[in-house]
C-alpha cells in the first residue's frame, strides 16, 4: 500500500493537470492519502481542486474537514459546490468551532454551508449561531439556520422560529413549518401553524398541514376543513390526511365530500381519514366510494368500512 501511496504522490506532482486530476480520483480508495488531496485542494487548476474535494469524502478528520472549509472560498464555483457537498457529510467534532464561526460569514455560501454541516452534527454549541443566522440577508443562509434548530429541537428557539413564520421569502416560511413539530398543541407554535394554512404560497400551506398531522393539534380542525377546499389539491390531500390523524369527527363531511374529487390521490386520502376517524356516521360517505373507478381508492374504502363498522 506504500507503494501506491508514493506512487500516486508521483502523479500528483506531475505538470500534466490531467495526470494530477486522475491521480486525486484514485485517491478517493488510497488509505493515507488525506494529505496528498488536502494538497491537491490549493492545486493551480480548478479540475484538479474540484476532483480533490469529492475525493475527500472517503475521508477522514480534523484536517479534512478545516481544508473543506477553506475550499469553501474557492474562486471556482465548481470547486465551492464539491467542497461543500463532500464537507456536508463530515462529522468531525475538531472542526465544530471553525464550522459556528464560518456560520457567521460574510458570505452566504459560506454561511450556509457551514450550517449545512453543523445541522448533521446535531451540537447544541451551534444554537447561538443558528439563532443569529435567522437575521441574515440571504434566505439560503436562513433556511440552513431553522434546519439546524430543526434538528436540534430547542424549545427556547420557538420563539425565533415563530418570527421567522412571516418571512418574506416562501422557501423560508416553508422550512419554518417543516421544523414547528416541536410546537406542542395548543402552545404558541400552534398560531404559526395555523397562519401557514393560509398562506398565500401553497408549498407552505402544504408544509404546514404536514406538520400539523405529525402534531396532532386539535385546534387546527376548523383550518384544515376549510383547506379541504384549498385551490392547489397537493393542499386538500394533506389536510384529510391531518384530519385522520385527529381523528376528527367533525370533518366526517368534509371528507365524505372529498370522496366525489376528480382527483384519485385526494379521494384516497380522504377514505383512509375516514378509516382513522373509524366512527359508523362515516359508512354512507364509504359507501359512495365502494364503486369509485380506482381500484387503489376501492381498496382503501373496503378497509376504512371495516374499520368504521367495528367502531
Amino acid at each position: 500500500m506504500d507503494d501506491d501511496l508514493d506512487e500516486a504522490a508521483v502523479r500528483c506532482r506531475s505538470d500534466d493537470a490531467g495526470v494530477r486530476r486522475v491521480a486525486m480520483m484514485d485517491c478517493a480508495e488510497l488509505p493515507g492519502a488525506e494529505a496528498l488531496l488536502v494538497a491537491g485542494l490549493q492545486d493551480p487548476d480548478s479540475a484538479v481542486r474540484e476532483a480533490a474535494a469529492r475525493a475527500l469524502d472517503e475521508h477522514q478528520g480534523t484536517d479534512v474537514a478545516v481544508a473543506l472549509i477553506g475550499a469553501l472560498t474557492d474562486p471556482d464555483p465548481a470547486v465551492r459546490q464539491a467542497a461543500a457537498q463532500t464537507l456536508a457529510d463530515k462529522k468531525e467534532p475538531g472542526a465544530t468551532q471553525l464550522l459556528i464561526e464560518r456560520a457567521g460569514d460574510a458570505d452566504p455560501f459560506v454561511a450556509a454551508a457551514s450550517l449545512r454541516t453543523l445541522r448533521e452534527m446535531i451540537v447544541h454549541e451551534a444554537l447561538p449561531a443558528a439563532l443569529r443566522s435567522l437575521g441574515s440577508p440571504a434566505p439560503e443562509v436562513r433556511i440552513e439556520a431553522i434546519a439546524v434548530l430543526g434538528w436540534l429541537k430547542a424549545d427556547s428557539a420557538l420563539p425565533a422560529l415563530m418570527k421567522v413564520g412571516a418571512d418574506p421569502e416562501p422557501t423560508v416560511r416553508r422550512a419554518v413549518m417543516s421544523v414547528m413539530v416541536m410546537a406542542r398543541p395548543g402552545g404558541p407554535g400552534a398560531s404559526t401553524l395555523l397562519a401557514g394554512l393560509r398562506d398565500p404560497d401553497w408549498q407552505v400551506r402544504e408544509e404546514a398541514a404536514a406538520t400539523i398531522a405529525k402534531t396532532r393539534m386539535p385546534e387546527a380542525t376548523g383550518t384544515l376543513i376549510e383547506a379541504l377546499e384549498d385551490p392547489v389539491w397537493q393542499v386538500r390531500v394533506k389536510a384529510a390526511n391531518a384530519l385522520g390523524r385527529l381523528r376528527a369527527h367533525a370533518a366526517i363531511d368534509a371528507l365524505g365530500q372529498a370522496l366525489g374529487h376528480e382527483m384519485s390521490n385526494l379521494r384516497k386520502e380522504a377514505a383512509a381519514s375516514l378509516g382513522e376517524i373509524a366512527d359508523p356516521a362515516c359508512l354512507p360517505w364509504l359507501a359512495h366510494g365502494a364503486t369509485d373507478p380506482d381500484p387503489d381508492v376501492r381498496r382503501v374504502v373496503k378497509w376504512a368500512e371495516g374499520r368504521c363498522s367495528a367502531g
